[in-house]
C-alpha cells in the first residue's frame, strides 16, 4: 500500500534533519532511497564518501555544513554491519556517540545505530522473506548474498536502482525484522531494558557487542521513526 503523503512533519512546517554516516556503498544506496521516499517529512543527508564514527567526528569538527548547524540537526544515524571482530572498537565509538549527542544545547541530538547483522544483504533479504541464517563465517555471509541474488539476479553492492527496488518492500522487512527479534528474545537474547540501550544500543556496554545485537537495532527502527513523523 502506498504511503500517504503528508503536508509536513510533526514539528509543524519544519522537517526532521538527519545526518547519516554509512559504512559502504550499499548502505548509501538504501539511504538514498529513504531520502527520496520520506522527503516530505525529513531532510536526510549523507557524505559522498563512506565512513562511520571517525568520519562523523571529523565532519562535525571541521565541516561548516555540519559544525555550524548542530542546533537544527535532530538525529545522527550510523548505518553499518555488526561483527564480533568489531567489539574492541566499541569504547571509541561510544565516546564519539556521547560527544555528538551534546552538540545541541537545548536538546541532545538523537544518535541511532542502524545495525545489520553480518552483512547488509541480510537486511535486504528481510524485504523478501522471514529469514534467520547463520552469519558468523565468510562463507555464511556469502551464502546470504547468493540467496539475495536468487531473489534479485541483477543485485550488486551499491546498485541504486536494484537497491531502491528492494527497498520498496520495506514494510515487509519491518514485519520480518520484528518477527526475527521476537524469536531471538524467546531464545534468550536479552530484552532491551536488560542491556541499557534506549532502543538503539546507544548505551551498549563494551562487553556486549556480539553480532546478535544487530537484530535489536535494525534499520526497521529508523523507518518506523520516519513513518511516524
Amino acid at each position: 500500500m502506498p504511503r500517504k503523503k503528508r503536508e509536513c512533519g510533526r514539528r509543524g512546517a519544519g522537517k526532521s534533519i538527519i545526518k547519516v554516516f554509512c559504512e559502504g556503498e550499499s548502505e548509501q544506496a538504501y539511504t538514498e532511497y529513504l531520502k527520496r521516499k520520506f522527503s516530505d517529512v525529513a531532510v536526510i543527508q549523507y557524505p559522498k564518501e563512506p565512513g562511520l564514527f571517525d568520519r562523523a567526528e571529523e565532519r562535525f569538527k571541521k565541516d561548516p555544513k555540519y559544525r555550524d548547524y548542530t542546533e537544527v540537526i535532530d538525529e545522527v544515524w550510523f548505518f553499518f554491519d555488526v561483527e564480533t571482530k568489531d567489539i574492541n572498537k566499541w569504547n571509541e565509538r561510544y565516546r564519539i556517540i556521547k560527544k555528538l549527542r551534546k552538540l545541541r544545547k537545548d536538546q541532545n541530538i538523537r544518535v541511532r545505530l542502524l545495525m545489520t547483522s553480518g552483512c547488509i544483504e541480510y537486511w535486504f533479504m528481510l524485504h523478501k522473506k522471514y529469514y534467520i541464517p547463520p552469519l558468523q563465517s565468510v562463507a555464511e555471509k556469502e551464502k546470504v548474498i547468493a540467496d539475495l541474488k536468487t531473489e534479485e539476479p541483477l543485485y550488486e553492492k551499491g546498485n541504486r536502482a536494484i537497491t531502491a527496488k528492494i527497498a520498496e518492500d520495506y514494510p515487509i522487512a519491518v514485519k520480518n525484522a520484528l518477527r526475527t527479534m521476537n524469536r531471538l528474545l524467546e531464545d534468550g537474547l536479552p530484552m532491551l531494558e536488560d542491556t541499557d540501550v534506549m532502543g538503539y544500543f546507544e548505551d551498549c556496554p563494551s562487553d556486549y557487542y556480539p553480532e546478535e545485537v544487530a537484530y535489536l537495532g535494525q534499520p526497521k527502527e529508523a523507518i518506523e521513526y520516519l513513518e511516524n513523523l
